[in-house]
């Protein structure tokens, strides 16, 4: 290939001498007007028919392609936003759950200690109450037993009378000793 531009140009050397140069190179060449001007003609129609069929088409796809990514990364940052709101949000909601759950189980733990006091005292109240009603009856069985010892002790002072007098008793005398041990024993 080398040799073949040398002798190229070692003839349009010679052309260029014996002709006048622009002229003599485009008949040496064989380059006529007319068919250039139709080639332009040809590569403006082609460059036109791709750029309204082709490139043009493409561009607009492009176009269309960037505003969907510009409108998706638009719609990622207010998503963004977003999820940062609702996790404050969240965080807030959490804080004041927290809040009302610690109240309520305050709130329960002064209704456990009011029930405990309450029944305490109610506990307190019936165990006084039986002691009461323990007392009056250990206070009624006394009396009962100490009627009956009476008794018992009125009928022995009468019997023995009777045996170290040795005589009967009458019904009136035997009810002036029972008053007199009765009082005696009363004294006691």
């Amino acid at each position: 290939m080398l040799t073949f531009l040398a002798a190229a140009s070692v003839e349009a050397a010679h052309v260029t001498a014996g002709e006048s140069g622009a002229a003599a190179l485009a008949q040496r060449f064989g380059i006529e007007g007319k068919y250039v001007l139709m080639q332009f003609v040809s590569f403006a129609i082609l460059a036109f028919v791709l750029y309204k069929f082709a490139i043009k088409p493409t561009l607009a796809t492009m176009d269309e392609r960037n505003a969907k990514i510009d409108a998706g990364l638009k719609n990622a940052e207010a998503t963004a936003a977003q999820l940062a709101q609702a996790q404050v949000t969240a965080a807030a909601q959490l804080k004041e759950a927290q809040a009302a759950a610690g109240k309520i189980i305050e709130e329960a733990r002064k209704t456990a200690k009011e029930l405990s006091d309450r029944e305490s005292a109610a506990a307190t109240e019936r165990a006084n109450a039986l002691i009461v009603k323990a007392q009056q009856a250990i206070e009624l069985e006394r009396k009962k037993t100490l009627g009956e010892a009476r008794a018992e002790i009125a009928r022995l002072v009468v019997t023995t009378t009777e045996r170290v007098l040795a005589k009967k008793l009458t019904d009136s005398d035997r009810a002036g000793y029972n008053e007199s041990a009765a009082r005696e024993l009363t004294n006691v």
